[in-house]
């Protein structure tokens, strides 16, 4: 539709100030060489940066996460968009919540400012295209009709490459207090909780269900990224992409509860994951989410295999 209609203008909520993308990451890890193999196999368009890799998806020159070379893996900073006649405001208002500025890493000088969140987290804020959808993605879950055949063969199999990188679950040692950082500072909602041990928050401009997630632990650390794809059986095609490859550990096929997208995760060789996502819920620009908190039983999946033993453990605090 949008190649038919043209430019489609970034949905806004006026008068608020608050961010409408989780622009892109950086994360180090071990081993480049093996962060590229990981990547390709994933579905996504790995490209040499100097001495780091970017992380693009195909037909898109948004770059989603950039990965450098370090003694192990770790969550270097996450990097948000922001509307360029809202960044010199967001400048002014994130200095009076207290919140001291910092000087940008070594190697990121853009044209962002740049702070630490409740758990010492970099951040970084920036004048970047909203890449947070402005309507709910694409989705395509079809049948065939009587005498067509449905399913390809496994030689046909097409390709699977994410649309984009849809959102972050980063551990932190108190989500209360990640809800309160990053609602007061950044302008993020509350799209829902399950007690004191996980949170989802969503762009007041229009995105996803969550843009960013929030799980307990004892240190900060990165547990998925999630990539946006346009159907289940797209998800099943890449799981089996994934395992072919020699990356068969993950957890999948499955439907989360809090979010409602279509899941399955493949785990990274430094022990993150990768999920695959699709048809995930939407809070558009002019909606006030109602958020609700879940009990443990109803806040994880509906069905879906039961989850590795070590899914949510934070390999960044070993």
């Amino acid at each position: 539709m949008t190649a038919i209609t043209g430019y489609i203008k970034p949905s806004r909520r006026e008068g608020v100030l608050g961010v409408h993308s989780m622009d892109h990451y950086h994360m180090a890890v071990p081993d480049l060489e093996e962060a590229r193999r990981f990547y390709l196999a994933f579905g996504l368009d790995v490209r040499e940066e100097g001495n780091a890799l970017g992380l693009y998806t195909f037909g898109n020159n948004h770059r989603w996460a950039s990965l450098s070379e370090g003694p192990r893996k770790k969550m270097s900073y996450l990097s948000f968009g922001v509307f360029e006649d809202d960044f010199e405001a967001f400048r002014r208002y994130v200095e009076t919540q207290g919140v001291p500025l910092k000087d940008a890493p070594p190697g990121f000088e853009r044209n962002g400012f740049w702070f630490e969140d409740h758990d010492k987290n970099l951040i970084e804020i920036h004048v970047a295209e909203k890449t947070s959808p402005n309507e709910k993605s694409f989705v395509s879950n079809v049948s065939v009709p009587a005498n067509v055949r449905g399913a390809v063969t496994n030689s046909n199999a097409p390709v699977i490459q994410p649309r984009r990188l849809a959102h972050m679950l980063i551990f932190t040692r108190d989500v209360p207090k990640a809800i309160e950082f990053y609602s007061r500072v950044l302008g993020l909602r509350v799209s829902d909780t399950s007690g004191d041990g996980i949170a989802f928050m969503h762009g007041v401009h229009g995105s996803d269900h969550h843009l960013i997630a929030f799980a307990k632990s004892e240190a900060p650390g990165i547990h998925h990224s999630s990539w946006d794809l346009e159907s289940i059986d797209q998800i099943g095609v890449g799981a089996m992409q994934m395992a072919d490859k020699g990356f068969d550990k993950g957890w999948g096929l499955g439907r989360h509860v809090l979010g409602s997208n279509y899941f399955h995760y493949v785990r990274d060789p430094w022990g993150s994951y990768s999920e695959y996502s699709s048809d995930i819920d939407y809070v558009s620009a002019d909606h006030d989410w109602e958020a609700g908190d879940f009990a443990d039983k109803d806040a994880f999946y509906i069905w879906g295999p039961n989850a590795p033993s070590d899914f949510t453990h934070n390999y960044e605090d070993d």
